[in-house]
């Protein structure tokens, strides 16, 4: 990748054809003095932002390179605000440790992130993403993220806070900045437990849709949409609870680095699988993983592939896919040490569609009746609408009344909604009037 600069803040205001370029300069005592944007303008922003600034509605922003929240600040968006990463240079915004991004959009008025490339012209890849470090604790020491390979992240506040997403799509981001190393959707480095993550859409990702290393973050409310790579993905000790999460795939289509394949979930301690302290122990309820029709790409591997002595747990939740090696893989003793031992758990399972339910682990504890985990039932049986895994517009994602779904869960652990159906949906469709099941086609 290329060496970083160091660049100032500017503003690219477009009047007609004639370009406005407005930098900000540094007071003598350091501090940045800001520019304010006319209304109404294409605002290009480049560098580090290093004092408290808020982006409108009334503009459009466009992420050139690695733009950086850093100093404490804090960068507010508001609803409606359109954010465009520019391919070129492959812009991400990276929001470091002790700054804040409050990004709160509303179901009527969702932020979004997306490419600046036009209609048909959209791909997997076209920009960075979005990256949150914060101060909690992981197990890696120095900890830096992919692909950017300078900032770190990590500390010992598991309470930390590094702002707030909530109503906020993802689009087209996960560019490679090298051979095989990129940034995901939304990257989550030691984020602590301060923070709000809530109503996300991740849609084309060129690498995982999310991807959590370390830190206590909570997240509800989570849609990962035609990944390339992974849709949830876990390392260097996450330990937070997340609820409500819904994956769907496209067949054709997965990652093809000869050091990958692709899951519905990738869990790790870490790369080497050690003991390393805090140990990978996330919980997961009430998640949705689907596969469009179609014949599944001989990349795709397992629904759940945990490894590496990963301690994740997964509770009330559905697999409807054709995932060739199967559906719950506990891959290494240690990682199947941690669910006899009871740190790991998983209940309320459906493998569902899946070539093989249980590819490594205890399968007669995980067929246990008080697990109330379905090893490979038919999908029709399932209760789900006829297009519960249509690509595009038309899909249909809350289960028939009659659904065993509704009603066939386990107790969940304190921390979650206390709700017993199975998935990501019971009779509310969270996903109305904010989410985007075409980005491709849509004029920003």
């Amino acid at each position: 990748m290329k060496k970083l600069t160091t660049w100032t803040f500017s503003l690219l205001a477009l009047f007609g054809s004639a370009a406005l370029v407005v930098s900000c300069k540094t007071d003598d005592d350091g501090v940045d003095p800001g520019t304010v944007a006319p209304v109404g303008q294409t605002v290009t922003v480049k560098g580090t932002i290093s004092q408290n600034t808020t982006w409108t509605a009334g503009n459009k922003y466009v992420l050139e390179g690695f733009v950086y929240v850093d100093n404490n600040a804090t960068l507010t968006i508001e609803p409606g605000t359109i954010i465009r990463g520019d391919k070129v240079t492959k812009g991400s915004l990276i929001v470091k440790p002790g700054a804040k991004i409050i990004a709160e959009g509303t179901a009527q008025k969702p932020i979004i992130f997306t490419s600046n490339q036009p209609i048909g012209q959209r791909n997997y890849g076209d920009w960075g993403g979005i990256v949150l470090l914060g101060r909690a604790k992981v197990n890696k020491s120095p900890a830096t993220i992919e692909g950017e390979n300078v900032s770190t992240f990590g500390g010992e506040n598991d309470a930390d806070n590094s702002g707030s997403l909530k109503y906020v799509r993802i689009e087209f981001a996960g560019v490679a900045f090298e051979t095989d190393k990129e940034i995901n959707g939304l990257t989550l480095g030691g984020v602590g437990s301060g923070t709000t993550l809530d109503y996300i859409q991740i849609s084309y990702s060129g690498d995982d849709a999310y991807e959590w290393f370390g830190g206590t973050v909570n997240a509800k409310h989570l849609i990962s949409y035609r990944t390339l790579d992974d849709d949830f993905d876990t390392d260097w000790g996450y330990r937070g609870n997340v609820q409500y999460a819904f994956a769907l795939r496209d067949p054709s289509v997965a990652d093809q680095c000869s050091c990958s394949d692709s899951n519905g979930f990738e869990s790790d301690n870490d790369a080497s699988g050690s003991e390393a302290a805090p140990q990978t122990a996330a919980k997961f309820a009430n998640v949705s993983i689907f596969i469009a029709p179609g014949t599944v790409n001989n990349k795709y591997r397992s629904a759940f592939r945990l490894r590496r002595n990963t301690a994740v747990s997964i509770y009330n939740s559905v697999i409807a896919g054709a995932y060739p090696r199967g559906g719950l893989e506990l891959e290494g003793t240690a990682t199947q040490k941690n669910f006899v031992d009871g740190v790991a758990d998983y209940r309320g399972l459906v493998l569902a569609g899946v070539t093989k339910a249980v590819v490594a682990g205890d399968s007669v504890r995980l067929a246990d009746a008080a697990r109330k985990n379905q090893f490979r039932p038919a999908v029709s049986t399932l209760g789900l609408d006829a297009a519960y895994n249509t690509l595009g517009t038309g899909i249909k994602l809350l289960p028939q009344s009659s659904s065993t779904l509704l009603t066939g869960g386990v107790q969940l652990p304190q921390g979650f909604d206390p709700v017993t159906f199975i998935g990501a949906f019971g009779t509310q469709d969270w996903t109305t009037g904010w989410t985007n099941w075409d980005p491709q086609n849509t004029e920003y």
